[in-house]
């Protein structure tokens, strides 16, 4: 029994209680139904915590305060979805509490948890009783009684709170209808309460469980309905305060949070215009990191899980790292499995290697389409049990799309892997990004702040706006062959005006060049463009 923890005790705990909770994505997954049934509950529950484990990885895990600002920090920079953001103030509550302290007693740990508890409804706009923010609140009771009852040690802290924690999950269907209607308890409560175990499985020394089988989707209880779209932003530089970005994003749907600290501002609502949204937010701050998720076909993705759960699976899966909404997007409509990350913000070994223990294909594909992912996805193939992986080395988001163009689930990797390969060799990727810094790379010179062009991931040329960079770089790629098809993702200050002139002023200069253009190009890039 530990009568205390250490900064590192406490950090080890959070990673080995990340890796409890991965073995329950898919339990919170299928309970997910408030507040709409879009079955990613689990998942975005996770996304936060891997996050939180990247930055203990970076903090001294000797002092207690790096180890506090990695949990609050983290779980802010990667929460996803509600879940997730009420995860991140619920973990930021926490860490205030014992970032000032040389160890965490028990009655510091239940204070803790309560002082998260009540983060975690300062942070909801309208806090819904039945939700994980009730979980929280019995969670802190919990341990405030052990703490009153006696306890001298974290476990036994931990056993109080777990214990009225999974009471007040058995009653949230009282609290809110739609549970009920569904037969469920509410899926964030849940994973928050597999967080608490997976801490105190650490402590206990229990090894991981099993997956638990999932006999239903509590989706199914409903009818396909538009849900809209769950949008999210994360960006830094923001002089204006929470309250001024929360009222400027409000007018635009519902299920809204927006949260801060540190420079950074999170925001997450649920829209029907999400390029509009994202658009009015960005004027002011920098916008970092975007996602959009279309929650009507969620609702019937999960739907086909759910008559597909007995099915054995197709041969291969497929595994890609992305970022950008419409990039993510497309490549999840070919079937593939993201882990978020890309430019400035790549995935860990362990995030790609939980990405490929979720598929329940015996092979899988791995496309880091990033330089520095590709030595990470290879190590992560490495380590992954029971399945054999294959990792394509590409380099770039377009090159992992064209790759991903040739994907079928049903056809062996045997089969797929020299056609998805030779794809991704063809493509020309062409980005459009504001340089960094003033330099002069290969005969190209830049100032800070000039827009510039990338040919698959190499300086090409600056030019006086993004259009221009753009419209430069596919003359050039042109040249060296015949090329078919133009596909743009574009980001969110791009007016629709600039967007038909570029349109218009590449078919007249290519009229046998097919083009697209899509929103939600990567973040931080004015265009992204895959030529082919």
């Amino acid at each position: 029994m530990a009568n205390s923890l250490s900064p590192a005790d406490l950090a080890r705990a959070f990673r080995y209680a990340t890796d409890w909770f991965a073995v329950y994505v898919e339990e919170a997954n299928a309970l997910n139904v408030y507040p709409v049934p879009d079955g990613d509950t689990g998942t975005n529950m996770h996304l936060t915590l891997q996050s939180v484990r990247r930055e203990l990885d970076l903090a001294d895990t000797d002092k207690m305060s790096d180890v506090a600002r990695a949990i609050s920090y983290g779980s802010l920079l990667g929460a996803r979805g509600n879940s997730g953001v009420i995860t991140s103030q619920i973990l930021k509550g926490f860490s205030d509490t014992i970032k000032e302290a040389r160890k965490v007693s028990p009655a510091l740990l239940a204070r803790a948890l309560e002082e998260g508890s009540r983060m975690g409804y300062k942070a909801v706009m309208k806090p819904v009783e039945g939700t994980m923010l009730t979980v929280s609140k019995g969670v802190a009771e919990g341990a405030l009684k052990a703490v009153e009852d006696g306890a001298t040690s974290v476990e036994e802290v931990l056993d109080g709170a777990l214990k009225v924690g999974w009471e007040t999950s058995d009653r949230t269907p009282e609290l809110l209808p739609v549970l009920k209607q569904a037969g469920v308890v509410d899926a964030g409560g849940v994973g928050l309460l597999r967080l608490m175990e997976g801490l105190e499985g650490y402590l206990k020394g229990l090894p991981l469980p099993e997956p638990p089988k999932i006999e239903k989707y509590a989706q199914t209880a409903f009818d396909t309905e538009e849900f809209g779209y769950c949008t999210e932003f994360l960006m830094e530089g923001v002089a204006e305060p929470v309250e001024v970005i929360r009222e400027a994003v409000s007018p635009f749907g519902d299920s809204l949070l927006v949260v801060g600290a540190e420079g950074y501002i999170k925001g997450h609502i649920h829209t029907n215009d999400p390029d509009g949204l994202l658009a009015s937010v960005a004027r002011y701050g920098k916008m970092i990191r975007t996602k959009v998720e279309d929650m009507s076909q969620q609702h019937t993705e999960i739907l086909s899980m759910a008559g597909a759960a007995d099915e054995t699976p197709p041969p291969t899966g497929l595994v890609v790292v992305a970022n950008g909404w419409g990039l993510t997007k497309a490549f999840r409509g070919f079937g593939a499995r993201i882990v978020a990350g890309g430019q400035t913000a790549n995935p860990s070994v362990q995030d790609i290697l939980d990405a490929i223990n979720s598929l329940p294909n015996p092979e899988v594909i791995v496309l880091p389409n990033n330089g520095n992912v590709i030595m990470s996805a290879q190590q992560a193939a490495g380590l992954a049990r029971g399945k054999t992986v294959h990792v394509i080395p590409t380099r770039t988001m377009g090159q992992g799309l064209a790759a991903t163009v040739l994907y079928q689930a049903e056809q062996p990797s045997s089969e797929l892997l020299p056609e998805m390969g030779e794809a991704s060799k063809r493509a020309a990727t062409l980005e459009v990004t504001r340089a960094s810094r003033s330099v002069e790379i290969g005969g190209v010179s830049v100032t800070e702040g000039q827009p510039i062009g990338l040919r698959d991931d190499k300086l090409a040329l600056a030019a006086d706006t993004p259009e221009d960079a753009l419209f430069n770089m596919v003359k050039l790629a042109s040249q060296d062959g015949e090329r078919e098809i133009l596909t743009i993702f574009h980001g969110p200050t791009v007016t629709k005006d600039t967007l038909d002139a570029l349109a218009a002023r590449i078919s007249q200069a290519f009229p046998g060049l097919s083009l697209e253009i899509h929103p939600g190009g990567p973040d931080l890039y004015d265009y992204l463009a895959v030529l082919e």
